[in-house]
């Protein structure tokens, strides 16, 4: 198996609509991975991309539509969907190319164009729902969410305070993001009068519909060290899937994101994760997912997250940060692109090239993480210097 790295990483402003069709969005972010590779599309072997259901950008067979966007004429071509662990699990799929001799060069593309589908994106999700024993109920994978928020309060005596404070600590981040959508200095207050939408899940809780996309370039050993003195390697790469029956599973905490994390941490060699990982890239459409996720990383004992966010560990400046980018409730969910920004801002932190989102201790190991399906799928990657 031949070791892969990540050379070069771009991605597009987030924002609720862009004027840029997905083809578009796909070739901007395409274009600076590229460029900061020092590399032309003639050089690519191959092109994987992840996007979620056609009904987002509201035409039908999108991983086509989007193929020339993202540079994938007359190349090898993939593209993978796993809901909204697809942003992480798109590398994944590249890197299986890599490491196997396959392909020497791959563009990694995330695309996501949510605005198209009125009135909103949550009825997109409907079909994904059981005919017979769930739809009937009119669930939403918001009502969902707030069933396991609400399950992880009580297990843990987790309060909404508690749970705010991600909120404001990824907002704030995302002021130093240059493509934020959804930057804000808020205060705890601000999250809990903001708007109910499923208790305890309210407005700011929630990360916003959004349109993007992003890309990575990954190379293998040999010609990573040709393009750049400075690679950032791929050293563990995990997936798991659990069942799609939402009311067969404790949702207090993420069994499927243990699994996908052990999977990774094997392959990277990481015994003790919380000494390990020097930063996180966690997954938080929901600002309680990112201490749900910490947990099944085992970057936190369960029930311990809550505890580590009030006492700063997870600041920027902190013993172990988490999204120091702003995340997905402060730069924004486009679903695909949100988690490949997960695994662009792995790469510029390592490299140092983060700019204000940089963490101010110095780092040497990364983890990006995504979460999809109905709750049920965690894919994780663990990126080194």
């Amino acid at each position: 198996m031949r070791r892969v790295a990540v050379v070069g990483a771009g991605m597009t402003l987030f924002r609720h609509r862009m004027l840029e069709t997905g083809k578009e969005m796909a070739f901007e972010a395409s274009r600076m991975a590229l460029d900061q590779a020092g590399l032309d599309i003639k050089d690519v072997d191959s092109v994987v991309l992840g996007s979620a259901p056609d009904a987002f950008d509201g035409v039908h067979m999108k991983g086509e539509y989007l193929l020339d966007g993202a540079g994938g004429t007359r190349k090898p071509y993939t593209r993978v969907f796993v809901g909204g662990g697809t942003g992480v699990f798109v590398p994944i799929a590249a890197w299986w190319q890599v490491a196997s001799g396959v392909a020497d060069i791959v563009l990694v593309v995330g695309e996501e164009k949510m605005s198209p589908l009125l009135p909103h994106p949550q009825y997109a999700f409907w079909s994904i729902f059981d005919p017979i024993l769930e739809r009937p109920l009119g669930v939403t994978l918001l009502w969902i969410f707030s069933l396991e928020m609400r399950r992880y309060m009580h297990v843990y005596n987790v309060s909404e305070e508690d749970i705010a404070l991600v909120a404001v600590k990824n907002k704030r981040n995302a002021l130093d993001h240059p493509a934020a959508q959804l930057a804000a200095n808020i205060t705890v207050d601000d999250v809990l009068k903001s708007e109910p939408i499923c208790w305890p899940v309210k407005r700011l809780d929630v990360s916003p519909t959004s349109d993007g996309a992003a890309a990575v370039v990954l190379a293998s050993e040999d010609i990573a060290r040709r393009i750049t003195d400075d690679p950032v390697w791929i050293t563990g790469v995990g997936w798991n899937v659990d069942s799609t029956y939402w009311t067969n599973r404790d949702l207090c905490y993420p069994e499927y994101l243990e699994k996908a994390a052990n999977m990774a941490y094997r392959m990277a060699h990481i015994s003790d994760p919380k000494k390990e990982i020097d930063f996180a890239e966690v997954y938080d459409p929901f600002d309680y997912k990112e201490l749900h996720h910490m947990e099944g990383l085992q970057l936190a004992r369960r029930g311990e997250a809550p505890k580590l966010t009030r006492e700063g560990v997870t600041q920027r400046d902190g013993a172990l940060p988490i999204n120091p980018s702003g995340g997905l409730l402060g730069v924004g969910n486009p679903i695909a692109a949100a988690g490949m920004m997960k695994i662009a801002e792995v790469f510029w932190q390592l490299r140092g090239e983060a700019g204000k989102r940089q963490v101010k201790k110095p780092v040497r190991r990364g983890l990006a993480q995504a979460w999809g399906d109905l709750m049920q799928v965690g894919t994780v990657v663990i990126m080194e210097r």
